[in-house]
């Protein structure tokens, strides 16, 4: 889906239960997680973040749309293939600690608004955004 589209969603009143819909479904979805990469992968003051991860992000980004996807009340796509996510045990190996949430936190809200989520679906998310990317840290 282009970012026009995307946009063109947006105009419209909100349809459906969850903010899965809202967003615009699956393709919004996609196009949050692979801007959120972009970012992190383009930007060299998020390093330390990007070297947490394998040189081929493709399975992150799976791994992260099919996450946010249920998450945000659609399809449970992340459940369906490897069960119940529990998010800090995946993260213990890594040093999170409140310069790489941070980090983490500014990727997701630049992938905001470079996708186009409307302003107050932003303000909905980033406080929850935020309380995840808090409990993966697990270092001062």
């Amino acid at each position: 889906m282009t970012t026009e589209t995307i946009d063109e969603q947006k105009t419209e009143a909100p349809t459906g239960d969850s903010m899965y819909e809202w967003l615009g479904g699956e393709s919004t979805i996609k196009a949050l997680v692979d801007r959120f990469y972009d970012i992190m992968d383009g930007d060299e003051s998020l390093k330390v973040l990007r070297d947490m991860h394998k040189d081929d992000l493709a399975p992150m980004r799976l791994s992260l749309f099919e996450f946010l996807s249920g998450w945000l009340g659609g399809p449970p796509l992340f459940i369906e293939r490897n069960g119940s996510p529990c998010l800090t045990g995946a993260h213990k190996p890594f040093k999170i600690d409140p310069a790489a949430r941070d980090m983490w936190m500014q990727c997701m809200k630049q992938a905001m608004v470079d996708v186009g989520i409307e302003e107050k679906f932003r303000d909905m998310l980033t406080p929850a955004f935020e309380r995840m990317a808090e409990m993966m840290r697990n270092s001062d």
